[in-house]
């Protein structure tokens, strides 16, 4: 018998002074079994980064032709690719291939570090790709935030990330490996 996904409830309240967002979000993730705690709150916070209308999870766990978060429009075309972790750069250049914009939160520290110098060559010639390193401190921290049923603050300003659980608080540092290239 298969081991089923755990559910996941997050109420995230976003306060994005950069791009002049503030909504709340009532959330449910579906957190496969494979997947770590860490890993679940980096999607979360990739969530937050985007929050938009239309963005929603995907199952980028389990398929390779879904995305961990993706904005689609009311036509089905993929607007934003979001995958969490060090995807196969295969992935990575099919779903650059697919989507508008697609963004990459890497994390774990050195691993991740590896894993951006051996494909570099090939994602630069990837004009819509973004890779974003997260290190391993904040990533940790984050994890320990994660609950069953969460109630969560999101503010960015100032290039500044903090996520807190209104007891905890969780500030992430965010370096840009790769921006994609400006759209004309």
């Amino acid at each position: 018998m298969a081991i089923k996904a755990t559910v996941f409830k997050a109420n995230l309240q976003i306060a994005d002074m950069e791009r002049h967002y503030y909504q709340d979000h009532a959330l449910t993730l579906a957190r496969h079994p494979s997947e770590t705690d860490e890993r679940m709150m980096v999607r979360l916070l990739a969530f937050a980064l985007h929050a938009q209308e239309y963005l929603e999870f995907g199952q980028g766990m389990t398929e390779d032709d879904a995305a961990d978060v993706w904005k689609k429009d009311l036509t089905g075309a993929i607007k934003l690719w979001i995958d969490v972790g060090l995807p196969d750069e295969k992935l990575i250049r099919k779903a650059c291939g697919r989507a508008e914009q697609v963004v990459v939160y890497c994390y774990g520290g050195r691993v991740a570090d590896m894993w951006f110098s051996k494909d570099s060559a090939q994602f630069a010639r990837q004009k819509n790709l973004t890779i974003v390193n997260l290190p391993p401190e904040s990533t940790k921290e984050l994890a320990k935030l994660a609950q069953r049923t969460m109630n969560l603050q999101c503010t960015i300003q100032d290039g500044q990330v903090w996520l807190s659980d209104g007891v905890t608080s969780v500030q992430v540092e965010r370096a840009v490996l790769k921006a994609a290239a400006e759209r004309t």
